[in-house]
């Protein structure tokens, strides 16, 4: 686990996370464990994208969607048309705004000025194992897919903001390895080191 030195807001402002890794490392199990506790608003860039994709006609409900071939055909209409990033990333900015939310997004840590910016790690063969297990699919299957999705999104965000998504860890305050820690472990954790930052006299962003 690593930290910068950045600052969050004293207890009572509003409060916005921003929880990001790749898939599978469990940023979105985390993110909504993380809502309920503190009370807070959950959104989801990917469940916001699949809306839209829902509107193209694309079944999204399925386990494992978006490393499924439908789900990287998507990907790469998204990769050559970026409207469909761009409303999504628009929507999570005004919630941003008003605070109390946990976003579950890729670009917000980079897009949000406030808050508190959560990465979370661990190898593509662990979160290939872990999509397998969710998913029931084979590892060998969820890590090809995993590295086709990778290679698409990446090369979005970089078109679109400019940045290197999984590469660049600048925004964050908290870096997490997930390798060898549970959801719970994760959770524990991050729960400490948020009441921690919250009650510090220093606190000043969150």
């Amino acid at each position: 686990m690593t930290a910068n030195k950045k600052t969050m807001k004293k207890s009572g402002e509003p409060i916005v996370l921003c929880i990001s890794g790749m898939a599978g490392s469990g940023k979105s199990t985390l993110a909504k464990k993380l809502a309920e506790k503190y009370g807070l608003k959950y959104y989801s860039g990917g469940d916001a994208l699949k809306v839209l994709a829902e509107e193209e006609g694309y079944q999204t409900l399925k386990h494992g969607w978006w490393e499924s071939r439908e789900g990287l055909c998507f990907l790469e209409r998204r990769e050559k048309n970026s409207k469909f990033d761009k409303a999504v990333d628009e929507k999570l900015l005004e919630l941003a705004k008003q605070g109390n939310v946990v976003l579950d997004s890729w670009t917000m840590p980079w897009l949000v000025k406030k808050g508190f910016k959560i990465w979370l790690e661990a190898s593509p063969e662990k979160r290939a194992e872990r999509i397998a297990k969710r998913d029931r699919t084979n590892v060998k299957e969820a890590l090809k897919a995993l590295r086709i999705k990778e290679r698409g999104t990446k090369a979005i965000y970089k078109k679109l903001y400019g940045f290197k998504l999984g590469e660049d860890f600048s925004p964050f305050h908290l870096i997490l390895d997930t390798e060898y820690l549970d959801a719970d472990e994760v959770f524990e954790i991050l729960c400490m080191v948020i009441d921690n930052l919250r009650h510090s006299e220093s606190v000043q962003d969150f």
